[in-house]
C-alpha cells in the first residue's frame, strides 16, 4: 500500500511557479494561507471555501460559481485526503492534476487555491478526529468503515483554517454533506454550509472524479443509477409510496445494465434513517459500481433539489 504520509510528487511545482503560470494565488502551507484570509479580514470581506480532492470538473465549478454568489472571496481547497480512503481503496491512484485544477480555478475567478500536502494537514504525532456518531452508520458508512470520521476531521481543519464564513458542498455526496451539516450544528461552527445540486451529463450521470476510471462502454451503461432514480422519482409521482418496491427496482435496473450495487435506500433526507412508508423528505441514494468505480447519486423522490 502507498505511504499516505509521503507527499505526491504533484506538488513539486511551487506555489509561486502555480501563480505565475495560472494567474492564481496558491497556498501550499497554513502560514500561506493564514497571511492571505489576515489580509482579507482586515478589509472587511467574506470568505467562501469550497472543499475538494482536485481533479475538477464542471460540478466542482458550479460549487465555485455558487460560492461566488455568497462572499467576496472564493478558496478552492484541493487535497487528497488520506484519512477518508481505506487500506484496499484508491488512495494512490486517485486522479491528481493540480496544474489543472489551478488553470480551471483560475478561469472561474477564483482567488486563492490552498494546495497541502500530508504533512502540513497532518503533522507528526497527529491524533485528534471528529466523528458525527448517527449519521455516518449507515450507507457510505457501513461499506467504508472509518471514511466519514476522516471526511468530518478534514473539513473542520479547512474550515477554521480558511476562516470561512460559507462553504459549498455538492449534493451528489448526500451523506457527507448531512454529516457535514451535523457537525458543524453539534460544534456550534460559524461557517454556513451550503448545498449545491447536482451537476449531470447530458445522459443523466452525476459528474464525479472518479468517473474517468470509466470504460466506453461502462460510461454508457453508469447512466443506469440515474435512469433508475428518475423511474423511482416518477413511481412515486404516481403514488408509489413502499420504500422497499423502490428500492428493490432501482438495484434490478442498475444490475441489469452491469452494476453492482453496494446499496439502493430510501431514508429520510434528514436522519437518513430507512423509511418503510415513503412521505415528506424521502431520498432514494444510490450507490454502485461498473467496473472498478464507485459511484453516487441521489434523488429528492417528490421532486425537489
Amino acid at each position: 500500500m502507498a505511504n499516505k504520509d509521503a507527499p505526491s510528487a504533484v506538488y513539486a511545482i511551487t506555489a509561486r511557479d502555480l501563480a505565475q503560470q495560472f494567474d492564481v494565488a496558491v497556498a501550499k502551507t497554513v502560514a500561506e494561507l493564514h497571511q492571505y484570509t489576515r489580509k482579507i479580514r482586515l478589509g472587511a470581506e467574506t470568505i467562501a471555501l469550497v472543499p475538494t480532492m482536485g481533479a475538477l470538473h464542471k460540478g466542482h465549478m458550479a460549487l465555485v460559481d455558487l460560492a461566488r454568489q455568497r462572499a467576496n472571496r472564493v478558496i478552492v481547497s484541493i487535497f487528497v485526503n488520506p484519512l477518508q480512503f481505506g487500506p484496499t481503496e484508491d488512495f494512490s491512484t486517485y486522479p491528481r492534476q493540480l496544474q489543472g485544477d489551478c488553470q480551471l480555478c483560475a478561469a472561474h475567478g477564483v482567488d486563492l487555491v490552498f494546495a497541502p500536502d500530508a504533512r502540513t494537514m497532518y503533522p507528526q504525532g497527529f491524533q485528534t478526529h471528529v466523528e458525527v456518531a448517527q449519521l455516518t452508520q449507515g450507507l457510505c458508512g457501513a461499506s467504508r468503515p472509518g471514511h466519514f470520521r476522516g471526511v468530518t476531521t478534514v473539513v473542520l481543519k479547512l474550515l477554521n483554517l480558511a476562516m470561512a464564513d460559507v462553504a459549498v458542498f455538492g449534493l451528489k455526496d448526500y451523506q457527507q454533506l448531512q454529516a457535514i451539516r451535523r457537525m458543524c450544528l453539534d460544534l456550534a461552527h460559524p461557517t454556513q454550509i451550503i448545498a449545491a445540486p447536482i451537476v449531470r451529463e447530458g445522459d443523466g450521470l452525476a459528474l464525479s472524479s472518479r468517473n474517468a476510471y470509466l470504460s466506453s462502454d461502462e460510461r454508457t451503461a453508469a447512466r443506469a443509477i440515474s435512469q433508475a432514480l428518475f423511474t423511482a422519482q416518477r413511481a412515486v409521482a404516481a403514488g408509489e409510496r413502499c420504500a422497499a418496491t423502490l428500492q428493490v427496482q432501482i438495484s434490478t435496473a442498475i444490475e441489469a445494465a452491469g452494476g453492482r450495487v453496494d446499496y439502493a435506500a430510501v431514508v429520510h433526507a434528514d436522519s437518513l434513517q430507512p423509511l418503510v412508508f415513503i412521505e415528506k423528505s424521502a431520498r432514494a441514494i444510490v450507490a454502485a459500481y461498473f467496473g472498478r468505480p464507485r459511484l453516487l447519486d441521489n434523488v429528492d423522490l417528490f421532486g425537489g433539489v
